[in-house]
């Protein structure tokens, strides 16, 4: 069995090397100052890789720029540069940050030539050390692929070990791979085939863990932990990024607690737990409210997930500045977060279930804003599946299993589906969520 390790700018990721914690800036990388303002915030916060988007060539000039400042300041944080669609702009980034994202569903059209792009691009990797994250998303696996196998884990693990193999074949080896995906069910499901296939070819790559698309606030913070931590209970992950739609440097605290938690640095905050007939009651005694929420979500996302237990109820206490300490036992907010856990990981919906990403370069209106504002005008809707997407790369197919979406077009304008097929495109953005209620009426006879 041979585990390849991956070296990215001052650090490495792979087996035996601690589970490294990265995030992704939601400024336009070609607003420069914008965008270092935001680097050195995630510096500070301790991010160890961070992503901008390069949508294009000026954006690729901006990342140089951005590099060389940080640089000159001393932050040697890795950058990464993400692409879409172009693989001519891979090959130019190549050439400047410490690693590319490119994502096989849409690197090029026609699959042979892809290949050939590949074999260009992995040529400049070699030569300027480096790395390439192989990064699929559950929404973008392209035609090819699912045509052959559907839009299911195991397309997402075929995708991904035919990019493996054509690594191999082209012998480069600082390579990550990952496969997102907003349900926590099938990204579990997909990473799991993953590592599984890896493993009896005898040749294990870095893995990239991160629920994509998973929200804000606890319903974000739950879902991404409970998926990877499920994975990184079992030896699966080696990078993590928590996507949240929120301000990104609240990410890079979520990950860290979990990354710490399987690197032997934390514990949970359980003190007590007892299981009767498939029914779980866990004690916490927990430092702050999100140390609660994380560790909870970890304690039992992979037990719900994989249905060894079928409920939870939640006791014990936290701190809160201001409050001092507050108590679980039998109140609302226990219940709440028990229903939270339940929804994340899919055995329960008590509510609407949103799919929402956490915003990149690409996304040109107010997304959090946004989102927050769609989740207070549906939130009666209850098991209703809803996605807020920045932007088309990942957004029509990320919200395939939704039964309503609003999609980012650019320029102030927005697209809504129904389902899997636009019912109104070039939507002026301030019109767009009262005409998603409207549709939403219509369709349902429910008032709004």
């Amino acid at each position: 069995m041979k585990y390849i390790e991956a070296k990215i700018g001052n650090i490495v990721i792979g087996k035996g090397h601690p589970v490294a914690v990265q995030t992704m800036c939601n400024t336009h990388t070609a607003d420069i100052e914008a965008t270092l303002n935001q680097c050195r915030r995630m510096y500070r916060a301790g991010a160890e890789l961070i992503r901008l988007t390069v949508p294009g060539m000026k954006e690729v000039e901006a990342l140089k720029t951005i590099r060389e400042r940080l640089r000159a300041e001393g932050i040697g944080t890795p950058l990464v540069a993400d692409v879409h669609f172009s693989s001519e702009i891979a090959v130019a980034a190549a050439e400047i940050v410490e690693k590319v994202r490119i994502n096989p569903g849409n690197f090029h059209r026609d699959h042979e030539q892809a290949k050939l792009q590949f074999a260009r691009l992995v040529e400049v990797c070699r030569r300027c050390g480096t790395a390439v994250r192989i990064g699929l998303n559950h929404g973008s696996l392209g035609e090819r692929i699912t045509t052959l196998y559907g839009n299911t884990p195991n397309a997402m693990k075929e995708a991904a070990m035919e990019w493996l193999d054509m690594c191999a074949a082209n012998d480069f080896y600082n390579v990550v791979i990952s496969l997102k995906a907003s349900n926590t069910i099938v990204m579990v499901e997909a990473y799991r085939l993953l590592y599984a296939e890896m493993k009896r070819k005898g040749l294990v790559f870095p893995v990239h863990l991160g629920v994509t698309e998973a929200g804000n606030g606890d319903a974000g913070r739950m879902k991404s932990a409970a998926g990877i931590s499920a994975l990184l209970s079992e030896g699966i992950g080696d990078t993590i990024r928590v996507s949240l739609t929120e301000d990104p440097v609240n990410e890079i605290p979520v990950a860290r607690h979990i990354a710490d938690r399987y690197d032997g640095k934390r514990h949970s905050s359980m003190v007590s737990l007892s299981l009767e007939d498939r029914n779980a009651t866990a004690t916490y005694r927990a430092l702050s409210r999100e140390d609660l929420v994380i560790d909870f979500a970890c304690d039992f996302g992979k037990r719900l997930l994989d249905r060894d237990i079928d409920n939870i109820v939640l006791k014990g206490e936290y701190s809160c500045p201001g409050k001092g300490t507050v108590v679980l036992d039998g109140t609302d907010e226990a219940a709440y977060l028990c229903d939270e856990l339940m929804q994340a990981t899919r055995r329960k919906f008590y509510r609407p279930e949103y799919i929402a990403c956490p915003g990149c370069g690409r996304t040109m209106y107010n997304l959090e804003e946004t989102f927050n504002e769609v989740k207070r005008r549906t939130s009666h809707l209850k098991g209703m599946v809803i996605a807020v997407m920045g932007c088309i790369v990942n957004g029509p197919g990320e919200m395939a299993d939704a039964d309503w979406g609003y999609v980012g077009e650019g320029d102030h304008k927005v697209s809504i589906y129904k389902g899997k097929n636009p019912v109104l495109r070039h939507v002026p953005e301030t019109e767009a969520i009262d005409r998603l209620l409207e549709l939403i009426e219509a369709d349902s006879h429910q008032v709004i």
